[in-house]
């Protein structure tokens, strides 16, 4: 029995697609069709993905959203996340102007999962949320996303689960060479020297069957050479002056040009010498290297009243904020950074199913997915004299708010002349034993990531009756992630430590760029160098970090879980009157064990004490789950689900790391204070609910709405404990062991809701005189109350944008292509890089991105001599949207403004 009755062509295009780990249910429809011997219609373009997308969505009993390839390597944008990003209730959050991780239905990337066939995925990022630049799109054939789970689906979270798949080639049933080629350019310019505001991406599959169609392979490679610009403000904070007007802290502004070099390689086996065998092994590798040049000037506020400026003058104020003013005998640092990012991701996958006979089928998948990730951040300092109050300062230097979150300065000095700004730390901001000596720094965190899973599955199918089938097994994960926190202290070679002279170096001719104009804020132009070279000609001595802060030592771990999950899901399918009623229900029992191996830190009297560290714990979790799918009509249905899902902790607070300092005055009575993580944290538990009506009135256009509800058991949140350290620590003194810690705890709960609705609409469905006119709108609504404790006030969660809309209008006919797409996301807590390359979490600005394509396919314009090729020019960014992040509830207290500029691309297609 089928739900809907689809047309020729939506069966041509379900016959078409690729197969998934976890799309088994649609081979039976692929299959019928097959038989059938139905025409496939040739759809390409917009409209081929629309439909190929409303296909998934029709034929899943989940509540699933999905993005399908326009043609061959060829996915709607320029990154996957950007194509997410216009699905309904799912939303972007953009890194060095690129979209790179999502929130689904208002919870952030720490609560979905993301998986390439089926299979978890390792991530480069610090924690579990993975950051889909990682993965080529043009590599991809389909992504689709599980709002909803069932008890079949390994990889559920709270949020919801992305699916990325590759393309079966067997299913494709032809052989295909495509060749994608575009080239790239950024409309704000090569802002730093040594950097270019131009790039390229390329791509090249095939395609192709042998043995009488028992053999597929698909290969494909990917590069990517893209540029990127950005004039970024950043402030440090607001504080309050003596007037009790917030006044500008201090603020590190500065131009950023980098490039992103990313290799891809797709490679696909599959083998099916009959009915009843298939095999498939795929591969998925990614190279990624990330290069940033930053230069920019660091001009202490208010906060560097006594060490960086004489005091503060403020000559406008509206409504509490200092909007005009100066600061008087100003010192600034002048800094030239390189940052880097080089990660290498590789997934391994071999899945087998065989049918035994009419009713019994066994399937097993095996899977490996690793990533490593180093970064270096190399930050080195300027000024016109060493440490505090030393050097060429600025009488009068006046502050003007600029009305986006920016200020504007009016200086004096010339921080572009070599004989004025030299080498060498302008403020005392290095570690207790000189804080003269810091006259730069290098972060070179690293992370390893690897994954390891093992399924097993059985499906008994009924001969008849209300069942269809059973499916049973077991799957086993084994994931283990480390990150070390290395860091060094640099201090140029002709400065003796403890010395407190005033050592400072004249920048080498070899070594001297470009000056690079800061007009943005006003400060004119800097001194700029190259800081890479600089460093590994031999200028500075170093100092490990650790040495001297314990942070670097707890800031060290390694987490291990080992997840056991059993799973039964029984498949159902009958009719109430006339109406088809399917779905299926089951449950998981989950057994976990997780560890972390740590550090230990005893700061006493200045000394580091640093021991190992350890802690484990286990726990199982039963995760039932049941979807119904009620056809009201040919093409109209209703979908109810409710689940008991789970998302685990931070990878970060589950760190058996802890650090604690002792005061022998114990003020307050307090003689140790401390912070740890915690090992024993177990995971965010959900109750949720979804109830969606589909409305699917032809084979590209359709009507959906849906409500959710979750009902949080939990949160995770830092607490402050109070404890006996004598319970802790050798030797402490009888009667001095008071203290308290601060250290993550499983909290109270809450709730997340919304509602979400989607059209698409082709409109030669209503007039031919339309035909080849769309568009595509989908909005979402969400609220939620989430506690730590009881008695507390309620928080934010990450990623939680109350409102969310897409609109794309788009024409498609003849050979022509003409697409416009814009995104709104209204505010939310978000999560930035802050200091030593650490996360800190801001509320992030409502924001609207604005992207814009045209094309043309010659082969579909009558050029049958250019079959296959097809041209597109498209600007991503369109209005130049900002990056705007701010402190607290007053948006002009702005912490980041980033401009991007607008991307330019260009570029062809050809597929034979």
């Amino acid at each position: 029995m089928s739900l809907f009755k689809p047309s020729l062509l939506t069966l041509a295009i379900a016959a078409s697609m690729s197969t998934t780990a976890h799309a088994a249910e649609n081979d039976a429809n692929t299959a019928a069709a097959q038989d059938e011997n139905i025409e496939v219609i040739k759809v390409s373009g917009i409209r081929r993905s629309l439909q190929e997308s409303q296909s998934v969505k029709m034929s899943s009993s989940s509540v699933v959203e999905a993005i399908s390839a326009e043609d061959i390597g060829k996915l709607p944008d320029v990154s996957i996340a950007e194509s997410l990003a216009r699905l309904p209730g799912i939303a972007a959050q953009r890194l060095d102007g690129r979209a790179n991780v999502v929130s689904i239905r208002g919870l952030g990337p720490d609560f979905s999962l993301a998986t390439l066939n089926g299979r978890e995925q390792a991530s480069i990022n610090d924690n579990r949320g993975v950051e889909f630049d990682q993965y080529p799109s043009e590599l991809l054939n389909t992504v689709v996303v599980y709002k909803t789970p069932d008890a079949s689906l390994m990889t559920q979270a709270i949020a919801g689960t992305v699916d990325m798949q590759t393309i079966s080639p067997l299913r494709h049933g032809e052989r295909t060479f495509a060749v994608n080629l575009r080239g790239e350019m950024n409309d704000l310019g090569a802002l730093n020297a040594g950097s270019t505001d131009k790039g390229y991406r390329g791509s090249i599959s095939y395609i192709d069957q042998f043995a009488d169609d028992t053999i597929g392979v698909a290969l494909g490679y990917s590069r990517m050479q893209s540029p990127n610009q950005e004039e970024r403000w950043n402030a440090w904070g607001y504080p309050e002056n003596d007037a009790g007007d917030k006044i500008l802290g201090g603020a590190k502004p500065y131009v950023r040009s980098s490039e992103l070099e990313r290799d891809g390689v797709m490679a696909v086996f599959e083998y099916e010498p009959n009915e009843q065998f298939r095999s498939v092994v795929d591969v998925f590798y990614t190279s990624f290297f990330d290069e940033q040049i930053l230069r920019g000037i660091e001009i202490p506020g208010a906060w560097g009243g006594g060490w960086a400026n004489s005091g503060n003058t403020a000559t406008t104020t509206e409504d509490g904020l200092v909007t005009e003013g100066s600061f008087q005998d100003a010192m600034v640092l002048v800094r030239n950074d390189t940052n880097t990012r080089d990660a290498d991701s590789l997934s391994l996958g071999w899945n087998t199913e065989y049918i035994i006979n009419g009713n019994w089928s066994v399937e097993a998948d095996l899977a490996m997915s690793k990533v490593e990730r180093t970064d270096i951040g190399i930050e080195t300092y300027a000024g016109t004299g060493r440490g505090n109050g030393v050097g060429a300062v600025e009488p009068n230097l006046g502050f003007k708010y600029t009305g986006d979150g920016r200020y504007l300065f009016d200086p004096s000095l010339n921080y572009a002349d070599p004989d004025l700004i030299k080498l060498g730390g302008a403020f005392s901001w290095g570690p207790s034993i000189d804080g003269n000596m810091q006259d730069g720094f290098i972060n070179k965190p690293e992370i390893e990531d690897e994954l390891k899973s093992l399924r097993l599955g059985t499906t008994y199918t009924f001969d008849d009756g209300f069942m269809r089938s059973v499916e049973f097994g077991v799957n086993y994960t084994n994931r283990e992630k480390s990150k070390v926190d290395n860091g060094e202290y640099l201090t140029l070679k002709g400065y003796e430590i403890g010395s407190g002279d005033n050592y400072m170096l004249t920048v080498p001719d070899e070594y001297l760029l470009s000056p690079t104009s800061l007009a943005f804020f006003g400060m004119g132009d800097m001194l700029s160098y190259d800081a890479l070279a600089v460093y590994n000609a031999g200028f500075y001595n170093s100092l490990d970090a650790a040495l001297v802060q314990p942070e670097r030592s707890t800031n060290t771990w390694q987490v291990e879980e080992e997840v056991t999950t059993f799973y039964v899901k029984a498949d159902f399918e009958t009719e109430i009157g006339e109406m088809p009623l399917t779905g299926n229900f089951g449950v998981q029992a989950v057994q976990t064990n997780q560890s972390s191996n740590g550090k230990a830190v005893q700061d006493v009297n200045g000394n580091l004490e640093i021991v190992d560290s350890y802690g484990e714990d286990d726990y199982l979790e039963w995760l039932p789950s049941m979807n119904i799918s009620l056809g009201l009509t040919d093409s109209q249905r209703i979908v109810f689900a409710a689940a008991r899902t789970m998302s685990r902790a931070r990878m970060d607070q589950m760190n058996a790391s802890a650090s604690f300092n002792y005061d022998p005055t114990g003020p307050g009575g307090i003689y140790y204070t401390g912070s740890s993580g915690n090992p024993q944290l177990k995971p965010w538990m959900a109750n949720q609910v979804d109830l969606s009506y589909e409305n699917y009135f032809s084979d590209q256009g359709y009507f959906a709405i849906a409500a959710y509800y979750k009902k949080l058991e939990n949160t995770v949140y830092t607490d402050t404990v109070f404890i006996d350290f004598e319970d802790v620590i050798p030797g402490v003194e009888p009667g001095k062991g008071q203290g308290s810690f601060d250290v993550p705890q499983n909290g109270e709960g809450g709730y997340i809701q919304g509602i979400e609705a989607s059209v698409s609409l082709d409109f030669g469905y209503f007039a031919d005189a339309l035909e080849g006119f769309g568009t595509i709108l989908n909005g979402s609504y969400n609220d939620s109350e989430v506690k730590e404790k009881p008695d507390s006030d309620p928080i934010p969660l990450q990623g939680l944008s109350e409102k969310t809309f897409n609109a794309t209008v788009y024409y498609e006919r003849a050979g022509f292509e003409a697409r416009i797409s814009s995104r709104y996301r209204s505010e939310f807590l978000g999560e930035v890089t802050a200091i030593s390359l650490s996360r800190q979490q801001v509320n992030v600005a409502a924001e609207t991105v604005v992207d814009a394509q045209i094309g043309y396919d010659f082969g579909q314009g009558g050029f049958t001599s250019l079959d296959g090729l097809s041209i597109m020019f498209q600007v991503n960014n369109l209005t130049d949207e900002p990056f705007t992040t701010y402190t607290g509830d007053d948006q002009r207290e702005v912490r980041d403004y980033q401009s991007y500029g607008r991307n330019y691309m260009l570029g062809a297609n050809y597929r034979f």
